[in-house]
């Protein structure tokens, strides 16, 4: 056998057996019933916010004074707020915008911390000092304080919350990809292809990222359920979207606060929302590390 034939044989089993990996960990998160029951969770949550326009049966931003605080009935499945718009359907519009700006925040996180992680696990020595050291001041301030001042000196907006929360996830994104590439630095498919020649961007690109990633997948799936936390809470601390007509979940926890004992559906449902989703985020986070790692296979 050639030394051509003898390469393509060896991608060809590193093709099956890679394959072979996702299948079994895919295989195990089916047989996985908390994380199914997370799936579950997310998908009503994301086909509701999906098809909100169709499904919702009133515009959530117009409401009638003299429907005004209603309590949930057939005409009004969660009762309606204090201009007499319908709760179910700005739950369903506050689904919309609380997944869009939690996948974008959680996606602006991996691409910084990503990007430093890889640099700093990569490059190591003086690079990997001043890198870790601004990553250690950042996770020093605690998340949701660091996105409170960042929409604070940025003004209020989506993109800034999006911006903020990210932000605020990065250096944990960061330090994760950064101890999984020191941790294979010393494997022996790093060593082999550092032996054959090969560019240390090359063994960071096509060898050691693609192994480092596993984490990072299940860290972004966890993070995801505080990142919707997160964003209800800007929005119930006053620093949510622009716009008060918009339906966001932490803002119609602000506008029914007052209405605590009196009409306490108006804070249930939108809270419900929040823990239901974060909860099966949570859930299916969990799963997939069981899934990803094969010393916890059951």
């Amino acid at each position: 056998m050639t030394a051509g034939s003898t390469t393509v044989a060896v991608r060809a089993a590193s093709t099956r057996a890679s394959r072979g990996l996702w299948r079994d960990a895919f295989q195990r998160l089916l047989r996985n019933g908390p994380a199914l029951v997370g799936l579950f969770c997310i998908a009503v949550f994301v086909v509701g916010a999906i098809f909100a326009p169709f499904i919702a049966p009133y515009d959530p931003v117009v409401g009638k004074i003299v429907d005004r605080m209603q309590p949930p009935s057939a005409a009004h499945l969660m009762g309606t707020d204090l201009l007499g718009r319908d709760e179910f359907s700005r739950v369903l519009y506050g689904a919309r915008l609380s997944l869009q700006v939690g996948v974008i925040a959680v996606v602006f996180g991996l691409f910084f911390g990503v990007s430093i992680g890889a640099i700093a696990g990569g490059a190591g020595g003086k690079v990997d000092a001043v890198l870790m050291r601004i990553t250690d001041v950042l996770l020093a301030v605690p998340g949701i304080l660091l996105a409170i001042g960042i929409v604070a000196w940025l003004g209020r907006g989506q993109l800034q919350i999006m911006l903020a929360v990210g932000v605020s996830y990065a250096p944990i994104f960061a330090r994760l990809l950064r101890g999984s590439l020191l941790a294979l630095r010393e494997s022996d498919f790093v060593i082999a292809a550092r032996s054959m020649g090969a560019s240390a961007p090359r063994i960071l690109l096509r060898h050691m990222l693609p192994n480092a990633l596993t984490p990072l997948i299940v860290q972004a799936t966890l993070a995801l359920a505080t990142a919707i936390i997160d964003v209800a809470g800007l929005g119930f601390l006053g620093l949510g979207p622009g716009d008060p007509r918009i339906a966001e979940w932490g803002e119609m926890l602000t506008d029914s606060a007052r209405f605590l004992q009196s009409a306490p559906y108006l804070i249930f449902f939108p809270g419900a929302a929040i823990t239901i989703s974060a909860i099966g985020f949570n859930l299916l986070g969990d799963g997939l590390r069981e899934s990803l790692d094969p010393r916890l296979k059951r």
